[in-house]
């Protein structure tokens, strides 16, 4: 599929075609949606480092431990900071501190982007030596660094704003932030799982009904491996609340 939108790419440069543009429109859109439902049982670590490479020693070859891309230095920063309270819970024996722990979240509030650094020192009882460090606060993408703001203005701006992500990404690279449409498609294969609990109840909720209105809505779907599209249907369900 990306073979043949870079051909078409070629052919349309040098010469204004409205159909060949629209066909890589769609072909783009298209590879989204693959990229994005494929992504379900991807690894969570894998998403934010496309990129990883493997090393090898002997026989056998391990993967390095993979590192998060450093977020840009030019976004501003928020730092939220997550200390423990009170003295040592094995002795009571006062706590100082011997380092500390700095998690960045990419987030987006209306207009830019920041960079929220959760900060959690590791602290020392001064009489026991037992250690103290409060856990990571949960993240929507587990290891990953998108904030559940970021997460929401994706999928608002792909599904409720019709923007794709390819379009998303050159937006956000104009902003200084280099993000992928490989990787923002994995992001919302990944809310995808998120929201099925939510999804489900919606379900639950419509079907319960006593009166149903239904739409039957063909539209086209690209069928992997025969190189072209088929016609899929898109059944529409709307409880009566009257």
């Amino acid at each position: 599929l990306k073979l043949t939108i870079a051909r078409l790419r070629k052919v349309a440069f040098g010469k204004s075609s409205e159909k060949i543009h629209r066909e890589i429109a769609q072909l783009e859109l298209s590879l989204e949606e693959l990229e994005s439902e494929a992504s379900g049982d991807d690894d969570p670590i894998a998403l934010d480092h496309p990129d990883a490479s493997a090393s090898i020693t002997g026989e056998t070859s391990l993967p390095e431990k993979r590192k998060r891309r450093a977020l840009p230095d030019h976004l501003p920063r928020e730092e939220v900071r997550h200390e423990p309270q009170g003295d040592c819970t094995q002795c009571g024996g006062t706590l100082k501190q011997v380092g500390e722990d700095i998690t960045e979240i990419l987030d987006y509030v209306p207009g830019h982007f920041k960079v929220i650094r959760h900060v959690r020192p590791s602290l020392s009882c001064r009489s026991c030596e037992s250690m103290v460090q409060l856990p990571m606060p949960s993240l929507p993408v587990e290891r990953g660094m998108p904030s559940a703001n970021l997460l929401a203005h994706v999928l608002v701006s792909k599904y409720a704003d019709h923007l794709p992500l390819y379009r998303q990404s050159g937006i956000y690279a104009r902003d200084g932030m280099e993000l992928p449409r490989s990787l923002l498609a994995n992001w919302v294969g990944k809310c995808s799982s998120l929201m099925q609990p939510l999804i489900d109840a919606i379900e639950r909720h419509v079907l319960a009904g006593s009166y149903l209105h239904a739409d039957d809505t063909p539209v086209p779907v690209l069928d992997p491996g025969r190189g072209k599209t088929r016609q899929g249907r898109l059944w529409i369900y709307l409880r009566d609340e009257r």
